[in-house]
């Protein structure tokens, strides 16, 4: 079998906390230039911008800035920083609770996304801790949707995260989440909700569908008053939106859902009022690296129950 060639280091640093693109050229091709064939590649990015950047020696290769009319190379890297879309900020701290030689693990606000995607590059935790804790190498241990709050936990040495990351995907991470929702007093709990749930591709919201279960949570009462409860969840698979999809099946969706039961219209992209009342609370495992038993708590709380009055009028 042969073997994969190892990818370069970049020339160039990040920015903002976040890395330049990579593109490795094909093997063979038809194209004269390096500049035909990016502007093939990248049928998004007007040939202006491309030429623009040529010209301004932006996209580097292993010897430096590649010239305008560089001919075509199999099987060169290339490097560049791209456009970043215009992002508002997140007007809520990132707090960081441990940090040590292998791991960060911090607390997030919601709206924050956890790494960059899509509209979200900049405005997220894991950009911002590079940038701020100056380690540019950090890396994601899992991934907490940008609208729940809570603990999040990254890598500081790439050769660490397989390691963290397969606790994740072995179900060796003790995951606790606390919900505000409404109170049913008619819903018996604590009970545990199993269903397939299926994630497609492009389509924003869930959904379970009448095979065998690939989901599983614990769903229990903490406390209830004026027609509102905290609950605590435990999910023991990591399905997309799976809390939010078993609260809204057992008719408690979790307030401030723009998703379930209802998609609705995205909001403007300063609108930080009435998030989501999820709460990743707790995670706990045993270190893959050291052997100790961690256990980290979020100081968070889900303002629809310290202040719902508050929270339904949208006061951040």
């Amino acid at each position: 079998m042969r073997r994969k060639s190892r990818r370069p280091a970049s020339p160039l640093p990040q920015r903002n906390g976040v890395d330049p693109v990579h593109l490795r050229l094909p093997a063979e091709g038809p194209w004269p230039t390096v500049r035909a064939h990016l502007v093939e590649r990248l049928p998004t990015v007007a040939a202006e911008r491309i030429d623009a950047a040529l010209r301004g020696r932006e996209i580097v290769g292993e010897d430096g800035p590649v010239a305008p009319d560089a001919p075509f190379r199999p099987g060169a890297h290339l490097w560049f920083h791209r456009d970043l879309p215009d992002e508002v900020r997140v007007p809520f701290e990132l707090e960081v609770l441990h940090r040590d030689e292998h791991l960060v693990v911090v607390d997030k606000p919601h709206f924050l996304a956890t790494t960059p995607r899509g509209r979200h590059v900049v405005e997220t935790a894991l950009s911002r801790l590079r940038h701020t804790l100056d380690l540019p190498a950090l890396s994601p241990a899992h991934r907490l949707d940008r609208l729940t709050a809570g603990l999040a936990m990254f890598v500081v040495r790439p050769e660490d995260r397989g390691a963290y990351q397969t606790l994740f995907r072995d179900r060796l991470v003790r995951k606790e989440y606390q919900a505000v929702a409404p109170y049913d007093p008619a819903l018996s709990l604590p009970r545990t909700v199993r269903s397939h749930i299926v994630k497609e591709r492009g389509v924003i919201a869930a959904r379970e569908v009448d095979a065998p279960p690939n989901s599983e949570s614990g769903i229990d009462l903490i406390d209830h008053r004026d027609g509102l409860a905290r609950y605590h969840l435990r999910p023991h698979s990591g399905r997309t939106h799976q809390l939010r999809l078993h609260m809204c099946g057992l008719g408690v969706p979790i307030l401030g859902d723009p998703v379930y039961p209802v998609v609705l219209p995205e909001p403007a992209p300063d609108d930080f009022r009435r998030p989501l009342q999820l709460l990743s609370s707790v995670l706990e495992f045993t270190d893959p690296l050291t052997g100790r038993e961690r256990r980290f708590e979020s100081r968070r709380t889900l303002a629809a129950w310290t202040d719902p009055e508050g929270w339904a009028l949208g006061a951040s």
